[in-house]
């Protein structure tokens, strides 16, 4: 009779050794869903390294060295996530003030639904067509047409409303502004 084949080598493995390896990270990792990532991320390791796995207790002592270095990945991935949300946090901050600031034209999107500063951010900062957008919205062409077209209406009337010369934001917004589709 010769060796396992290596699904049930595996299951004998994970069988053996699941309980050692579940409280060695359940001692270390924060959350429930932590646990479950290096626990599954280690006995994944252990699958695709199967041969380089050794055989008897030995086998313990290679998939505790795998937890920890799954738990080391993970606390730096966690590390580099907080300073990424750190850096993002203070830039959105800085651009925000700029923006609200000095811009009228900020202010008169800012007072407008979500819906239609939405509808606005996609045709300007995303470059979305219509098609696009509908898509994006998941309606028809036609809807997102009308609701382009009534967003970019509110915005022109918020800009008018501020009291501010509209022919430097072009001639589509003072023709929006007064009434001229």
């Amino acid at each position: 009779m010769g060796p396992p084949e290596p699904a049930q080598r595996f299951e004998e493995m994970y069988m053996a050794h699941y309980p050692a390896i579940a409280t060695y990270v359940r001692r270390r990792a924060g959350s429930p869903d932590d646990i479950a990532d290096v626990i599954a991320e280690t006995f994944t390791t252990a699958w695709r390294r199967l041969n380089d796995v050794p055989a008897g207790n030995g086998a313990r002592l290679w998939l505790y060295g795998v937890a920890r270095r799954v738990l080391a990945n993970h606390f730096r991935a966690e590390e580099r996530r907080a300073a990424l949300a750190l850096r993002l946090r203070k830039e959105i901050t800085t651009w925000a003030a700029s923006a609200a600031g000095q811009d009228v034209a900020y202010q008169a999107f800012k007072r407008l639904s979500d819906d239609d500063r939405e509808l606005l951010a996609l045709v300007a900062w995303e470059g979305l067509n219509g098609p696009e957008i509908a898509k994006v919205l998941g309606c028809s062409r036609g809807a997102a047409r009308l609701r382009l077209h009534r967003a970019r209406k509110r915005l022109a009337k918020e800009l008018a409303d501020l009291d501010i010369d509209l022919t430097t934001y072009g001639s589509r917004a003072v023709s929006l502004a007064e009434g001229r589709s």
